[in-house]
């Protein structure tokens, strides 16, 4: 196995990406999304957790976050979204080796699925991919970037700045994709408990300069589209 080159520092801030393997599709249904979730927030821990019992996982029913609550966290998970077939994360590192912990605990997820689903073999391909973000800048685009992903459910050309309907893209955003701590943001919480989002809120100053932010990088991206 390859040797990672990015060093995990504790108190340092990582985007983390993984995708299924030959970009397979990871989340299949809302209960699919609700696991990986609560996954999150259960395997965030430098402790044992009753994880493996069913029973322990029933108690949060499928549209819910389980009653869990890390002694030990082993990252602070400040940024999420999940898409069909990959996820994404933005976490600061809490302990030695919380990171590598979190992502390995994570394969417990793996385990639900190939059960759920009747099938063998790994879910997700390789090594996930990680960056050091090193500037508030960085930071900053990379919140805005995580967080404006889910666009391309909508608008299957966002990455390349044909974006027909940005006021739409928008509203898609705030009002309909749940799958993401971006409402938890703007205090429509859902997620709440399992991201923390002081950093952040403290970072952009206020909850309209975070959003404005969001809308820009949005209304930037529609911008090829009008010239047309």
């Amino acid at each position: 196995m390859p040797i990672r080159k990015t060093e995990l520092v504790n108190g340092e801030f990582y985007h983390i990406v993984n995708r299924g393997v030959d970009k397979r599709d990871i989340f299949l249904d809302d209960k699919d999304r609700f696991r990986f979730i609560n996954s999150l927030l259960v395997f965030n821990d430098e402790g044992l957790s009753e994880w493996h019992s069913n029973s322990f996982w029933k108690q949060a029913g499928p549209s819910c976050l389980i009653n869990y609550e890390s002694k030990n966290p082993l990252v602070e998970i400040c940024v999420f979204a999940l898409m069909k077939n990959h996820f994404h994360l933005l976490v600061r590192q809490l302990i030695d080796g919380g990171i590598i912990s979190l992502m390995n605990k994570l394969g417990g997820y793996s385990a639900f699925f190939n059960k759920k689903y009747e099938r063998k073999g790994a879910l997700f391909e390789g090594r996930y991919k990680i960056k050091l973000i090193k500037t508030e800048e960085q930071l900053k685009n990379n919140f805005v970037y995580i967080h404006t992903n889910p666009v391309e459910i909508i608008e299957p050309k966002w990455k390349d700045a044909l974006v027909d309907n940005p006021q739409e893209a928008i509203k898609f955003l705030e009002d309909k994709y749940i799958w993401s701590s971006y409402r938890d943001y703007l205090g429509k919480e859902k997620f709440s408990r399992l991201i923390n989002q002081d950093f952040f809120l403290k970072l952009f100053g206020e909850k309209e300069e975070l959003k404005k932010q969001i809308d820009s990088w949005i209304l930037f991206k529609s911008s090829n589209k009008n010239l047309q």
